[in-house]
């Protein structure tokens, strides 16, 4: 942990700070992800209603060109867009007053506005089952986000809420998720265990990242937060919380790991 006198006021804010993180938006089943300020080429069901989520947010707009046979309607962080079925004349016998049934094939293109970002999207009607569109907050939402969550804390607190935050598994979705170093790690000063980092994220606007790591033990082991301040966890470590400190052989223990610097 970061140096400090008092673990038990820590540990209650902790507790509270855990508490007012937004925990990640949940994956939605077989959804096409799409970013801000960059066209997105998509294809939607031409005859089921397709949804947009705006993650984190609500959708403020949707710009589109009614007149091209659709219908938008949106509420809160949701969005649901259909392509209506164009009714003609049938052509093989004119005059009769029959008509002939037909979805739309058009490309379509849509502004969303959604978390003060334009997300456009180019739309292509396709015979194929309803489809989820989630709007995936950029770097500048991120940051924002993060600004807003954390800002108002002290270095020493943010290290508590984002530590708690992740063994609780409450991981804000204004954190970026990075790919984890491979393989295991052996430190000097802990010769009977070996990490492997589970995950590892950004803290956007910041200047904060974060690992977990898992600690197997080899034997029985007495871990001492102060064995990890090496230097093959990050350059320039701010804080370290381990959820455990003994562990029999083959045991394991959760590690996290808070770096001053995004970048290693």
């Amino acid at each position: 942990m970061p140096m400090s006198a008092n673990r038990a006021r820590l540990a209650c804010l902790a507790g509270a700070l855990v508490a007012s993180f937004p925990a990640a938006a949940p994956a939605f089943a077989q959804s096409i992800a799409a970013l801000p300020d960059q066209t997105s080429r998509i294809r939607l069901s031409n005859h089921d209603v397709n949804h947009v989520v705006c993650v984190g947010g609500d959708i403020e707009d949707v710009k589109f060109s009614a007149e091209k046979g659709l219908a938008v309607e949106r509420g809160g962080s949701d969005a649901w867009i259909k392509f209506l079925v164009l009714e003609t004349e049938d052509p093989n016998i004119p005059g009769s007053g029959a008509k002939t049934h037909s979805h739309v094939t058009t490309p379509s293109e849509f502004f969303v506005s959604c978390n003060g970002a334009i997300y456009p999207l180019y739309a292509e009607p396709a015979d194929i089952p309803a489809q989820t569109v989630t709007l995936v907050p950029g770097a500048t939402q991120r940051a924002r986000a993060n600004d807003a969550l954390l800002g108002p804390l002290v270095e020493e607190e943010r290290a508590v809420g984002i530590a708690l935050a992740i063994l609780q598994d409450r991981v804000p979705a204004s954190f970026s998720e990075v790919a984890p170093a491979r393989g295991r790690l052996v430190l000097a000063d802990l010769p009977t265990a070996s990490l492997t980092e589970r995950r590892r994220l950004e803290v956007e606007g910041a200047g904060l990242s974060v690992s977990e790591y898992l600690v197997r033990a080899s034997a029985t082991t007495v871990l001492d937060e102060r064995n990890f301040l090496d230097t093959a966890l990050g350059a320039d470590i701010f804080a370290i919380t381990i959820d455990r400190l003994t562990l029999s052989a083959n045991e394991t223990a959760r590690l996290i790991v808070v770096r001053r610097s995004v970048q290693q």
